[in-house]
């Protein structure tokens, strides 16, 4: 069974960037079934950890309801992140999100980015914005992204216009996840610990090996 997390950015009830992620996450689960995969997704809202995101940022501790976000992240073998844009960027609290994830949690992970906006002037996130983001997180992010401008969501799901684009990335996105096989989850407090212990370990192997006179 191949997990996929679903982060939604959007900052409104009901959100066009809840909607773009709905659909991306049912046609890139369809195109895994069609190759033989089976595939299930747990969506991360952002609007509702909008206080415990913030938190973390002062505190540097994340409440139970985050870290359960954390950890779908951690068990997922690939990443659909849909953020509003905001001057060609993406929005401060998906930014903030992804900047108190544990380090090394999108190390390896196959990463599907999109985007909405209220005109096509702002598609430019996904290239400018987004995919550096991810790739400096070790993401490996899929070639094709998605840009739903506010007048795309009138033109239905169809093979025109948003759907045909939504189809095209969920094609490559779902070959990106096969072609990078099983993904080996990293906990970086374990690694961190166990060098740590290795390092204690060396020191107390030296103090033995050469004492001080006294």
């Amino acid at each position: 069974m191949t997990a996929l997390a679903v982060v939604s950015g959007g900052l409104r009830e009901p959100s066009s960037t809840r909607l773009l992620a709905d659909r991306i996450d049912g046609a890139v689960r369809a195109e895994l079934t069609r190759s033989g995969v089976s595939a299930s997704s747990s969506v991360i809202e952002l609007r509702p950890l909008g206080r415990p995101i913030t938190d973390a940022m002062l505190t540097g501790f994340a409440v139970p309801e985050l870290e359960g976000a954390f950890h779908a992240l951690r068990d997922a073998d690939g990443l659909i992140a849909v953020t509003p844009a905001f001057n060609a960027s993406f929005s401060g609290l998906f930014k903030s999100f992804f900047d108190v994830l544990p380090e090394e949690t999108l190390s390896g992970m196959p990463v599907l980015i999109a985007a909405t906006g209220g005109t096509e002037r702002h598609s430019l996130v996904l290239e400018h914005a987004l995919r550096p983001m991810f790739s400096y997180l070790h993401a490996i992010v899929s070639p094709t992204g998605v840009y739903a401008a506010t007048d795309d969501f009138g033109s239905g799901a169809g093979e025109s216009g948003l759907g045909q684009r939504i189809k095209i990335a969920a094609v490559d996105f779902a070959r990106l996840i096969s072609s990078c096989g099983p993904r080996k989850r990293r906990d970086v407090f374990d690694e961190e610990v166990n060098e740590m212990t290795r390092l204690l370990t060396a020191a107390q192997n030296r103090d033995r090996t050469n004492p001080v006179d006294g």
